[in-house]
């Protein structure tokens, strides 16, 4: 069985909604164990107040919690006991096969950089995202993309494109069970010399790479779409993408709310596109996804919101054990290993405006 640890204290809502996530997750028949870490004797008192499987709880100390809004340097220096870090070390210590927390993301990140490996041929990790979009790919449908990085690296050469590339391709394989999924760069526009000098030379490395189904570049307007199934870009630009999707979202369903209360006429044709709107809210509600991952080193580790409620807790932990039993990380060390073995271009163009 695989055995999940969740920072049970990192998050806003910590530990009430993730111990109450945890309890709903551990009720899955082919569930994996959870190893709650934290200040246990408030998780245990937690864990009563849920139907749950004890069976499937174990239990790791720690008496210090990163604040959500703590300098993860400083506050991973003087909280040698934090949670987050007891739980990324339970993971290198064999205790646990995977991560889970919806903490602090900069110490989330921090911490599983000082305690776990890089994958060969990785210099820096990606925070990766699912976007909503109009297509479903795969044996499960799953109405998502999966973009990266989106705020892990800032700046991102060429070779750190290729190799987000290459493990947001094992990913969607993996959770989506698409076996081919489509990769893109995420450019301004669909011309191979379109873009930075670092996305014209990762566009020559993803079009040769044996094992990667890539399509090419990609514009903004072809992610809601679904145009692509991963989407690389650097953590800066994806960063602003994603917090340009979200407000998409809240601002969609906040004008509904609006034009429901203001205008009888309208109250009575949102009631006829009620299935539509259910199946919107649905479509872009993060917590059906749970979390995403950080992707980079030789554990896996999602990030779940910090805002997660149970839901998106018990989802998370889904998915890292889906993770695990599908195989991500020997995934991504394969199709790495493919990437080492590519000739890097010389004396690339720069891009164009």
């Amino acid at each position: 069985m695989v055995t999940v640890a969740l920072d049970a204290m990192g998050g806003d809502h910590a530990p009430v909604e993730q111990v109450a996530g945890a309890a709903m997750a551990s009720l899955d028949k082919h569930g994996p164990h959870i190893l709650l870490v934290g200040d246990v004797a408030r998780l245990q008192e937690e864990l009563k107040k849920h139907p749950h499987a004890p069976e499937k709880f174990s239990f790791e100390m720690a008496r210090e919690v990163v604040p959500m809004d703590a300098k993860p340097k400083e506050a991973l220096d003087s909280l040698p006991d934090a949670s987050i870090t007891v739980a990324t070390r339970a993971v290198r210590q064999g205790k646990a096969d995977a991560l889970v927390s919806a903490g602090n993301t900069g110490a989330v990140i921090l911490s599983c950089s000082r305690t776990w490996n890089r994958l060969e041929g990785v210099r820096r990790c990606a925070l990766a995202a699912v976007v909503p979009t109009q297509r479903r790919r795969g044996e499960k449908h799953d109405p998502f993309s999966l973009m990266l990085d989106v705020g892990a690296t800032l700046e991102a050469n060429a070779q750190d494109l290729l190799a987000f590339a290459v493990m947001g391709s094992a990913y969607a394989s993996r959770i989506s069970k698409n076996p081919e999924p489509l990769v893109a760069l995420l450019s301004n526009g669909s011309e191979p010399t379109k873009g930075r000098a670092e996305i014209v030379a990762a566009h020559q490395l993803m079009k040769v790479h044996p094992a990667m189904k890539f399509i090419g570049n990609v514009e903004g307007v072809d992610l809601p779409r679904g145009t692509a199934d991963v989407i690389v870009t650097d953590g800066f630009t994806g960063n602003v993408v994603l917090k340009m999707l979200e407000g998409v979202s809240e601002t969609v369903m906040s004008i509904a709310k609006y034009a429901y209360r203001s205008n009888l006429f309208w109250r009575v044709g949102l009631m006829f596109l009620g299935s539509g709107i259910r199946q919107l809210r649905q479509l872009t509600d993060w917590q059906e996804y749970g979390g995403a991952p950080i992707l980079g080193f030789d554990g896996v580790c999602i990030k779940a919101h910090g805002r997660s409620g149970r839901r998106a807790i018990a989802n998370a932990i889904r998915v890292a054990n889906k993770a695990v039993r599908t195989g991500l990380v020997a995934s991504m060390k394969e199709g790495l290993a493919k990437a080492r073995e590519l000739d890097i271009p010389q004396n690339v163009p720069a891009g164009e405006a």
